[in-house]
């Protein structure tokens, strides 16, 4: 749809959600596809997708609070990564489903970023402590 003009953004990388100065996240991963939302400042409006990976700290946070406040300002799509559980919680915000839960062994597809696939399984087991 987007004619290939996604760009993924690790963190630091801010998003003004409202795009009016008030709500700021920084996900772990975001990915726009409409270039007039990147700024000097980072993402004015809601990402395509945001992915974050859990740790203690911010578990809760992501678990229950974020999918309700990605929802509220149009985040399309958001997966949560939890190294714990080995599985990807996938919920597609834009459709109002319920979310699902993949393996890490599986393969996953952004049903909202065409051709985005992930193989976590596959990176873990190729990993080699360096990056």
């Amino acid at each position: 749809e987007h004619h290939g003009s996604c760009e993924v953004y690790a963190a630091p990388f801010a998003v003004n959600l409202d795009a009016e100065n008030r709500d700021w996240v920084e996900p772990d991963i975001s990915v726009i596809c409409d270039p007039d939302k990147l700024t000097d400042n980072g993402c004015e409006g809601a990402p395509d997708l945001v992915v974050e990976v859990l740790s203690p700290e911010n578990k809760k946070y992501d678990l229950f609070e974020k999918p309700g406040i990605y929802s509220k300002y149009g985040v399309r799509e958001y997966w949560i990564v939890d190294p714990e559980q080995e599985s990807i919680l996938i919920y597609v915000l834009e459709e109002g489903i319920l979310p699902e839960v993949a393996p890490f062994s599986r393969k996953v597809s952004s049903r909202v970023v065409k051709g985005l696939t992930l193989e976590l399984g596959k990176l873990l087991a190729e990993y080699d402590g360096q990056f």
